[in-house]
């Protein structure tokens, strides 16, 4: 079984590997520009389903079955 003073050492290296794959490829992950503009759209969508919900409850709501 690993000691905790292992698993430190496992999970620093292992952060040094990827630190080290990082700068060699400086181009491979989201930009932060790209992350902003995936977030805006998320919320936007958010706000969409939100909104068409609320106008869909108060239309039903507002039926009348008697």
């Amino acid at each position: 079984m690993l000691t905790q003073l292992e698993l430190l050492r496992l999970a620093a290296a292992a952060l040094r590997t990827r630190l080290a794959q990082a700068r060699r490829e400086p181009d491979a992950g989201y930009t932060t520009e790209t992350v902003v503009v995936v977030a805006l759209l998320v919320a936007m969508a958010l706000a969409a389903v939100a909104i068409i919900t609320a106008k869909v409850i108060a239309k039903a709501n507002s039926l009348n079955l008697g």
